[in-house]
């Protein structure tokens, strides 16, 4: 677990690093506009489809589902570990948009930064800064750890869940693509990091 635990935290540095130099540009990226719109523009019965699993991006959903997989399994570390994952999100996320505080004003929501950005559900912002995605870093540093706690032919579901996640805050108009490349990458650094103390306790 240790191994594993270090190249998670390692990969997600890396992303994270990746999506942070990409994002700092005077304007959206035209590269990331047309991915954004590509996602965006898909059929609208996806929404439906994808409301469910972008639910465990929120705090207290994710945090929940993320415990009870854990105690289902019978690791405690690892139900404790997704408690202290979601209290560390909200530092990460912090600690990154300061970094990006430069960029405020371009790394808006798509309802402002992206050209006739189609926003779905009631609860999308039309503006405000939206660097990195809260939701994706959330259920990306569980899915780190729920990953290492299940039996190999089940590891796959918490990380279909998080690439669910990441396509619908994109596909409703919540995040640009680099919003959420940058909050997998800041999960990967939480999980990993939360597998390693797990690991040596």
């Amino acid at each position: 677990m240790v191994l594993a635990s270090v190249l998670l935290a390692g990969a997600g540095a890396v992303v994270l690093t990746l999506s942070i130099v990409g994002a700092r540009y005077p304007t959206i990226h035209p590269a990331e506009a047309r991915v954004f719109r590509v996602i965006n523009r898909l059929p609208g019965w996806l929404y439906w489809i994808l409301w469910l699993p972008m639910q465990l991006g929120n705090l207290v959903v994710g945090c929940a589902a993320g415990v009870v997989v854990a105690l289902w399994k019978g690791d405690l570390g690892i139900a404790v570990a997704v408690v202290v994952a979601t209290i560390v999100k909200l530092v990460v996320e912090r600690i990154v948009r300061r970094e990006m505080a430069a960029y405020l004003t371009v790394r808006q929501r798509p309802g402002t930064s992206e050209a006739d950005a189609i926003l779905r559900g009631g609860d999308v912002p039309r503006s405000e800064m939206s660097f990195p995605s809260g939701h994706v870093i959330l259920v990306a540093g569980i899915s780190g750890l729920l990953a290492m706690s299940l039996e190999w032919q089940y590891a796959w579901i918490p990380w279909l869940c998080a690439g669910l996640v990441m396509l619908g805050r994109v596909y409703v108009g919540a995040h640009n693509p680099l919003d959420v490349t940058a909050g997998l990458g800041a999960g990967l650094l939480i999980g990993g990091g939360l597998l390693f103390v797990v690991a040596w306790l």
